[in-house]
C-alpha cells in the first residue's frame, strides 16, 4: 500500500516538474532576441525627425541599448593589441591613422526610412574622421574595446571666415566647440548627438580593438540634405576673428575651426556580414 503512494505521488510530482521545465522553456523561447527588442523600440519611436534629448523614449531606448552585449549581435570580443595602440597622448590630427592600422567592417543590421542600426568594428589605430550628422541623432553603444572620441557643436549663430581672401579657391572656415575629448568604453554612458547638441561633429580613434553599435535617426540620405560631410580641425589661434565678430566665451581652447575636405583617402571601410538574431520586420 505504501509502495503504491510513494508511486503515485512520484508520478504526480515528476508530472509537476515536467510541466514547469516546459513552462520556462515556452517563456524562453517567446522572449525576443534583444537585437530585436531594440529594432522594435526603435520602429515604435523614430518618425524620421530627429527625437527631442528630454523625451522618455530617448531614455528607454538608452538603456535597452546599454544592455547589448556583443553576443546579442552575433560578434565575439577581439583580444587587445596593445603594441599597435597610440594610447590618448599620441592622438592628433596629424597620426589619428597607424601605419599597422587595418580596414574598419562596417555592418549593416537594418536599414529603413526612418532609422539605421549598424556596427562598426575598428582594429587598433583605425580612424573615422571628423564628420557631421545634418539634422540627425545618432546613440552609440560601445560593445567592446576603448575608444577616443572628440566631437563638436557649431557655434551659433554661425561664425565663418575666409582663410585666405587672396587665394582663389580658399574654403571658408567655421567656428565650433569642443563638447568631448575623451576615451569610452563599454561601461560608459550611452553617448547621445543631436542636430544642434551633444557633439554632432565627430571624429573616433580606436586605442584597442572595438566594435561600436549605432543607431542613427534619420538615416543619411543625400537628396533630403542629409549628407555626410568631413572636416578638419583647426585650434582658435589659427584665424583671427574679422571685423564685427564677437570674442568667444570662455577658453579659447575650447573652440575650433573646421574646414570642409574631401572624403580622406586614409579612410579605409569595407562592408561584413552581420551575424546575429535576424529580425522580423
Amino acid at each position: 500500500m505504501l509502495s503504491r503512494l510513494f508511486k503515485a505521488g512520484e508520478k504526480v510530482l515528476l508530472n509537476l516538474i515536467s510541466k514547469k521545465d516546459l513552462h520556462m522553456a515556452s517563456r524562453n523561447q517567446e522572449k525576443s532576441p534583444k537585437v530585436q527588442e531594440l529594432y522594435d523600440l526603435c520602429k515604435e519611436t523614430f518618425t524620421g525627425k530627429a527625437p527631442s534629448p528630454a523625451s522618455m523614449a530617448v531614455q528607454k531606448l538608452c538603456s535597452v541599448l546599454d544592455s547589448v552585449s556583443p553576443a546579442d549581435v552575433g560578434l565575439q570580443e577581439v583580444s587587445q593589441d596593445d603594441d599597435r595602440g597610440y594610447g590618448v597622448s599620441g592622438v592628433s590630427r596629424f597620426n589619428r591613422v597607424g601605419r599597422w592600422a587595418q580596414p574598419i567592417t562596417f555592418l549593416d543590421i537594418h536599414e529603413c526610412d526612418t532609422f539605421t542600426m549598424c556596427i562598426f568594428c575598428f582594429p587598433t589605430s583605425s580612424v573615422i574622421p571628423l564628420h557631421d550628422h545634418p539634422e540627425m541623432a545618432v546613440f552609440s553603444k560601445i560593445l567592446y574595446g576603448s575608444l577616443h572620441v572628440k566631437a563638436y557643436d557649431w557655434v551659433e549663430p554661425p561664425c565663418i571666415i575666409t582663410q585666405d581672401k587672396g587665394v582663389p579657391g580658399s574654403l571658408p572656415a567655421r567656428l565650433a566647440k569642443l563638447v568631448s575629448d575623451k576615451v569610452i568604453t563599454p561601461q560608459s554612458e550611452i553617448p547621445v548627438l543631436y542636430p544642434k547638441t551633444g557633439g554632432n561633429l565627430h571624429c573616433f580613434t580606436a586605442l584597442t580593438p572595438c566594435a561600436v553599435l549605432d543607431i542613427l535617426t534619420p538615416p543619411y540620405k543625400e537628396s533630403a540634405g542629409r549628407s555626410c560631410s568631413y572636416y578638419m580641425d583647426y585650434p582658435f589661434s589659427t584665424f583671427a576673428l574679422e571685423k564685427g565678430m564677437k570674442t568667444v566665451e570662455g577658453k579659447e581652447d575650447e573652440y575650433a575651426w573646421l574646414v570642409q575636405i574631401d572624403t580622406p583617402d586614409d579612410l579605409h571601410m569595407r562592408p561584413g556580414s552581420y551575424t546575429g538574431p535576424t529580425i522580423r520586420v
